[in-house]
């Protein structure tokens, strides 16, 4: 659980948005097959499960939405946001909150994530790395 508040000024960080399309929602739950279990899954697979009527690459970025979503105090409508800009989980664990925010806004076209939204994702990020380093002692 993160404890990191919003910023004033800073983009939602925390909060959950519908990141399925209604026919991919048909199509998964038909497969019973619940978005949490997306993290564990291959792209070229999932794709192969709806009968290719979603397609790998879209697979893949719902695997990387719900890796990121993983991540605590990250809601699924900026994990979404992230992985359309082409990031992973791991990126957000290694990448600078900076290039992080840079990247997405440069996707955008626009700047959504300003400078309260890099301070909050740093913050976030410390808190990763702190309950890393306590979970490896």
């Amino acid at each position: 659980m993160s404890n990191v508040q919003t910023l004033p000024g800073a983009f939602p960080l925390h909060e959950d948005k519908d990141f399925l399309t209604e026919s991919e929602w048909v199509i998964f739950k038909l497969l019973c097959r619940p978005v949490s279990s997306f993290a564990d899954s291959d792209a070229a697979e999932l794709s192969a499960a709806t009968g290719n009527q979603v397609t790998p690459e879209r697979c893949d970025e719902l695997i990387r939405i719900t890796r990121i979503h993983q991540l605590a105090g990250l809601g699924s409508w900026i994990s979404r946001i992230l992985a359309q800009a082409g990031l992973s989980e791991r990126d957000m664990l290694e990448l600078s909150a900076n290039i992080i925010t840079d990247r997405v806004n440069r996707k955008l076209g626009y700047r959504l994530c300003n400078d309260a939204t890099s301070r909050a994702l740093a913050a976030l990020q410390q808190q990763w790395i702190n309950s890393n380093t306590a979970q490896q002692h």
